[in-house]
């Protein structure tokens, strides 16, 4: 909140996307290569654009990613399965799209290789399902970026200031609420434990406990030649 009070201070309620450059530099300390990281806004970083106005997208994106990353389980499971010394994949010295095809070559018209071509055709029907979910995805995240971009410049004041109050500090003022209490919370659960493990066992039961082992003492010490008073 203090870097964003500097910035409304000496700009206003403005807001200003800028390009991320990494560069890299060679050990003489010279400039060799710059690589465009992206883009982002200080005061109001895309994700609360994204958030306010375009969730429906980001909804979508993240359905695209669940699918995704089903599939990459369904191919994990599927070479886990085959991956024996006589799995489907143990002629391959890689498991990747170019092998799989030339096997399925080797063994075309081999009766006895069925399991293993059902096997290598599922993996390549999952791999190229896996393809097209990337290209997919990749496509509307970049879709979803321009979007955002191009939603700066058309930014009211009244909605910068619902962004960087609303969605920007009081959001963080609650998450830091929310973290103290749930922290708050766990230290006392804590304690209260501790409370009920120190006082589980009533203090006559105790007493008695200490006379217990006082007479168990005394009368080791006796057998050793000891009196114990």
């Amino acid at each position: 909140m203090q870097d964003d009070c500097y910035l409304i201070a000496a700009d206003g309620w403005k807001v200003t996307t800028y390009r991320i450059i990494e560069v890299k530099k060679n050990k003489e300390g010279k400039t060799v290569k710059e690589i465009d990281k992206g883009w982002t806004c200080d005061l109001v970083p895309k994700q609360l654009i994204v958030n306010r106005y375009f969730a429906a997208q980001q909804a979508a994106i993240r359905e695209q990613e669940s699918i995704l990353e089903s599939v990459t389980a369904k191919i994990t499971e599927l070479e886990e399965e085959h991956s024996g010394e006589e799995g489907a994949f143990s002629e391959l010295d890689k498991i990747n799209k170019a092998n799989v095809t030339a096997r399925l070559k080797e063994i075309k018209g081999d009766k006895e290789a069925k399991d293993e071509a059902d096997a290598l055709n599922a993996w390549l029907i999952l791999s190229e399902q896996l393809a097209d979910l990337k290209k997919t995805l990749k496509e509307a995240e970049a879709k979803l970026d321009a979007l955002a971009y191009s939603k700066y410049p058309t930014l009211t004041e009244a909605e910068i200031k619902t962004l960087v109050v609303e969605d920007k500090w009081l959001a963080a003022i609650a998450a830091a609420i929310h973290s103290e209490m749930d922290r708050i919370s766990q230290t006392l659960t804590r304690r209260v434990k501790e409370l009920a493990e120190r006082y589980e066992t009533p203090l006559p039961q105790q007493a008695n406990k200490v006379l217990e082992l006082e007479r168990k003492v005394a009368a080791h010490l006796a057998k050793m030649g000891f009196s114990y008073e």
